[in-house]
């Protein structure tokens, strides 16, 4: 194209050549350059990957010293997500979660994933996802579960899971009587007993009686000096007994000492209580046997030269009573940081993993996320919601009680000033004008006992001056009437006595019914983590944080009318009397 003033100029892999520019053209031909580039640069990544889903799940791994900290950069470390009714939108799902699909931070790649469990009616949910890249000393590290989508059919599953160091990678869950690990390819000798809710998905039970075997192959196996690592959690029940045996290579309890032994080396350390998940990872290599407990370095010892090889059948739970979940073999030597992390994201260390449900509208233009408070919303459960709409109700209820007398006793007090004044300045107590003060109580009494004195001729000639019975008679319909007035003036005031002492309880009541069904969710898991029951727990809250944003406002404005209301009413005890005073002193008998 030609721009300024006829010099030759074109716009080409997003960068601006002229030819033969005049200097002044050239500086001209540098802004324009700028302001076209501008406009041809990328946007940013969409807020949301895919218009069909519509519900994700965010999780970010914080490897902060706030989280769990790590020095080293990880790659192709799987996680497991635990999803669950705080963090995750099972009714969006489709009821076997054949629509979950797991994208990276970009928001645009795909990532490998293994649901290992989907439960739809209790609402908790186990998926291994495959994280690319976890940087270390930052909380930004976050992948998105999508789901939402009734067309989506159910992904293939995939034994590439795991890092390529990886041999072997047991979490014992599926339906087949033996277990297989994540390849398919490698399967134990005989069925095993699970154990449904373990640590993670399901577990395997050992009796002591009878040990399960992994056949030997050419993949499982390692040179006498290694490299080899081994990542399992046990959950003791006896604290002796050989948890795992692979040729010279044991790993064993002792008093619930930690024993790793290979070629007559041993390395032991840590003490495992009974009853209660623990992780322990042993490393072979750099000729040193490690022992980790937890995911911190609990023993090591120098390896002496042998030539006999790690290899054979994998003897799991020889002598030994308790469960182990997610067994892990791989073909190098894991640092202390893979173990501190795997350690952390398999226990669903709350430090570690965080998730959070979100919806298009929760996610903002650009990417940004709306405030805590909305996040909790989205996490409400039916049952709250209900209590939460009856509080709305209430409130709105209250609002309208709370403005209705306010305006009434707002006009009632200034008719009854400019009233009591009228009648007070007249020198006959007969002839007060009333009827221009619709909103005055005291008008209302006056009249009233005009009407009582009226029936009587009071004030006509040649009546009869009032007895002390005539002045009796005349004051009890008077306060016949001041009864209905007060209570008028006290209608519907009932309605915010309702809503300061029934607010907070109804509250409480959808709190308490969240609550319960949150730890119902947990106790089915198997799994108690902070991250599976701060959300739900802090949705239910919501209901009692609106009985409260019920009953607050209904207190104030409850004590200020109840005080505008009894300033009225003693007014209208003190005209009475004045009225009934003032009549018998000008129409009463001496």
């Amino acid at each position: 194209m030609r721009i300024l003033n006829g010099d030759t100029c074109f716009f080409e892999n997003s960068v601006l050549y002229c030819v033969g520019l005049s200097p002044m053209n050239a500086v001209k031909s540098l802004i324009l350059g700028a302001a076209l580039s501008a406009c041809l640069l990328p946007t940013s990544a969409n807020a949301w990957w895919h218009g069909d889903w519509k519900a994700r799940a965010k999780i970010s791994l914080n490897t902060t010293a706030q989280g769990v900290e790590t020095k080293e950069a990880l790659s192709g470390v799987a996680v497991p997500v635990r999803l669950h009714s705080g963090n995750f939108d099972f009714l969006s799902a489709k009821p076997d979660g054949a629509d979950l699909r797991v994208v990276a931070a970009d928001d645009k790649t795909p990532l490998r994933f293994w649901v290992e469990r989907f439960d739809g009616a209790n609402e908790l949910a186990v998926v291994w996802v495959q994280v690319p890249s976890v940087a270390p000393g930052t909380d930004k590290n976050t992948v998105y579960v999508y789901a939402g989508n009734d067309k989506a059919a159910a992904e293939p599953a995939t034994g590439l899971l795991f890092d390529a160091s990886t041999l072997a990678a047991f979490s014992f869950s599926g339906k087949d009587a033996v277990a297989a690990d994540a390849s398919g390819q490698i399967k134990t000798t005989a069925a095993v007993v699970r154990e449904v809710n373990g640590l993670i998905g399901a577990a395997i039970k050992l009796d002591g009686q009878q040990a399960v075997l992994i056949p030997a192959g050419d993949k499982l196996k390692a040179p006498a000096a290694g490299p080899y690592s081994i990542s399992l959690w046990v959950k003791p029940v006896t604290l002796v007994g050989t948890l795992l045996k692979q040729g010279p290579l044991s790993l064993a309890l002792d008093g619930g000492k930690v024993v790793a032994s290979l070629g007559g080396v041993t390395a032991a350390g840590g003490v495992l209580p009974t009853s209660a998940w623990a992780h322990i990872g042993v490393t072979v290599g750099i000729n040193k046997l490690t022992v980790f407990v937890n995911g911190e370095q609990a023993a090591q010892a120098d390896l002496a030269a042998s030539t006999q090889g790690i290899e054979g059948d994998v003897s799991i739970g020889q002598g030994w009573v308790g469960q182990i979940d997610q067994l892990e073999l791989a073909s190098t030597v894991r640092s202390a940081d893979w173990m501190k992390f795997t350690h952390a994201a398999q226990s669903a260390d709350a430090k570690l993993v965080a998730a959070v449900s979100q919806t298009p509208d929760t996610v903002e233009e650009g990417g940004a996320e709306q405030g805590h408070f909305a996040l909790l919303v989205n996490n409400l459960t039916t049952d709250a919601w209900a209590v939460i709409i009856i509080l709305a109700i209430m409130f709105v209820v209250a609002a309208w009680v709370m403005y209705d007398k306010a305006v009434l006793v707002g006009r009632a007090d200034k008719d009854n000033s400019r009233f009591l004044k009228g009648f007070r300045d007249a020198t006959d107590v007969l002839a007060v004008p009333a009827s221009s003060h619709k909103h005055s109580q005291l008008a209302r009494l006056y009249t009233a006992g005009l009407r009582e004195l009226v029936k009587r001729d009071v004030g006509k000639p040649g009546a009869k001056p009032l007895s002390g019975a005539s002045m009796d008679a005349v004051k009890a319909a008077i306060d016949a009437d001041l009864i209905r007035e007060s209570q008028t003036l006290n209608s519907k005031i009932v309605l915010l006595t309702i809503a300061i002492s029934g607010g907070p309880f109804l509250g409480l009541l959808g709190t308490v019914v969240g609550v319960m069904i949150t730890f119902a969710a947990i106790a089915a898991a198997g799994d108690v983590n902070v991250n599976a029951i701060a959300p739900g727990i802090a949705a239910a809250l919501l209901a009692t944080v609106a009985g409260l944003a019920v009953a607050i406002p209904s207190l104030f404005g409850y004590n200020y009318l109840a005080s505008r209301i009894k300033n009225i009413s003693s007014d209208m005890g003190i005209f009475v009397d004045e009225f009934v005073t003032r009549v018998a002193e000008t129409h009463g008998a001496r």
